[in-house]
């Protein structure tokens, strides 16, 4: 980049001031038609998750009109504060503030009043979390999302007694809505590791914005169609002003692998490991409905009864069985509460555990979660000599996490369970999709999102080869005027 540096920094808002006799004796249709001809410029204001990851959030300002994309949780902070990361408990936006973890709308506080709409792209906590605390700040202003994002959300705020001003507006994938005059918001349906994950668009009259932040280019999904390719290329011969994608995995030379070889990687453990006589144990992220299938699917070639327990796997699977994405329920047995699931593992116990798949929490070793729980023998259930536990999973790789997962498997060592770690494909892009997704799109512009520093780094370097002038390396509360 020695030579074709990104530029980094805010570009300033230039306002002049009209006399306000110019236009006076005019017509009403003289100003209908002048206000598509005046310059709307759009202006974004980076909230979350683009000085470190998570809390995502951005503003996009189009002439006197906003939209806020994403509203999530900074799942570390959050996790540290609340000590629990299974639930959202019910603390003010004040406080979680203080903790740092949620986004700070104070950085658009003279947007308030312009505000049109809240549209989280998808449903894991770290991009709509923090809409039960801080929506209320818009009390006037719809949530726009998915039918399964909108699920899962009123799911959380009665599960704790949470109320919100906002209503909810549910637009499918590959639809549109019109919020305005002047911005039409637009659906594209993309894989990632929950259902219905969209790539937003913001069509307006001064261009277009995409949002892609966080999605996959999976061509061969375990459930569910694969992206969106044909609309995604007729965008980008329409034209993107500035596209926002995340870039996690941009440090990754790679194509991130289908979520078909995740599903084969746990059927050679689990069906090609010796079991019998042993309890096998999968915990997994209980938003993964896709890897839920694949274990409930190679759960019964085992010939063993399965139960899911936790609530935050209730949670998401009672949103996916809402809208008819799966059927669990006639399947496995799903256990949220903990009496229940004290009995169910008294029963286990008793019955045989060689008869048992358990699909628990706990697989970045929250200390309050089900697997953290039973390795203390909490739950009257008793690991043996050989019991097979499977990560499906990546540690998530804040020191938090590492050191919770860390605890969790000396303590299960300690046990002489056979531990397999790792049985896990990403959801998120890596460098090559990346470089795909910027051939489709051919944007004016480019922001780095969801993380900072040397991952957003990556992604402008990767950007800049490519032959792209306009890469903003952004930082929580900046903002920017795209030209």
């Amino acid at each position: 980049m020695k030579n074709c540096e990104p530029s980094i920094g805010l570009v300033p808002t230039q306002v002049q001031t009209l006399p306000p006799t110019l236009f006076t004796n005019c017509s009403p249709n003289f100003f209908k038609w002048m206000k598509y001809l005046l310059v709307m410029p759009i202006e974004i204001c980076t909230i979350g998750g683009y000085t470190q990851t998570g809390g995502n959030s951005v503003a996009i300002k189009v002439g006197e009109e906003v939209v806020i994309l994403d509203m999530g949780l900074s799942m570390e902070n959050y996790i540290r504060y609340t000590e629990d990361r299974e639930d959202i408990s019910a603390k003010s936006y004040k406080e979680l503030l203080k903790a740092g973890a949620v986004p700070d709308y104070g950085f658009i506080s003279d947007w308030k009043d312009k505000v049109l709409a809240i549209v989280p792209s998808h449903a894991h906590l770290d991009h709509c979390g923090a809409i039960p605390f801080a929506a209320s700040l818009f009390p006037k202003v719809p949530i726009i999302c998915t039918p399964y994002t909108i699920g899962v959300l009123k799911g959380t705020l009665e599960d704790d007694n949470i109320d919100i001003p906002n209503t909810f507006i549910a637009l499918s994938a590959n639809s549109t809505y019109k919020l305005s005059e002047n911005i039409t918001l637009e659906f594209v349906h993309v894989t990632h590791s929950i259902p219905q994950t969209v790539i937003v668009i913001l069509h307006t009259p001064e261009g277009n914005v995409m949002y892609a932040n966080d999605y996959k280019f999976d061509r061969e999904p375990t459930l569910g169609k694969a992206p969106n390719f044909e609309r995604l290329e007729e965008l980008g011969k329409e034209g993107i002003k500035v596209l926002i994608m995340e870039c996690l995995y941009a440090e990754e030379h790679r194509k991130m692998p289908s979520e078909s070889v995740a599903k084969q990687m746990l059927k050679e453990v689990m069906l090609g490991t010796n079991s019998q006589g042993k309890a096998m144990i999968v915990t997994t992220f209980s938003s993964h409905i896709a890897r839920l299938k694949s274990i409930i699917e190679l759960g019964k070639k085992l010939n063993r009864k399965i139960v899911f327990l936790g609530r935050s796997l209730a949670k998401y699977i009672e949103a996916a069985e809402e809208i008819h994405i799966v059927e669990f329920k006639k399947e496995v047995q799903i256990i949220s509460y903990r009496d229940r699931i004290e009995r169910t593992l008294r029963k286990i116990m008793k019955e045989g555990k060689d008869k048992y798949l358990i699909v628990c929490t706990g697989h970045q070793g929250e200390p309050k979660a089900i697997l953290s729980r039973m390795a203390r023998e909490e739950h009257g259930f008793q690991f043996t000599e050989g019991d097979i536990i499977i990560f499906s999973c990546s540690v998530i790789p804040v020191q938090l996490n590492q050191d919770n997962r860390e605890k969790l498997e000396s303590n299960l060592h300690s046990k002489n369970v056979r531990i397999f770690k790792d049985v896990h494909v990403s959801g998120h892009a890596a460098r090559e999709d990346h470089r795909e997704l910027l051939e489709l799109i051919k944007p004016q512009a480019v922001i780095p999102a969801h993380a900072g520093g040397e991952k957003a780094k990556e992604l402008a370097d990767l950007a800049v080869k490519m032959g792209y002038k306009k890469v903003f390396l952004m930082q929580d509360g900046k903002r920017v005027v795209v030209k």
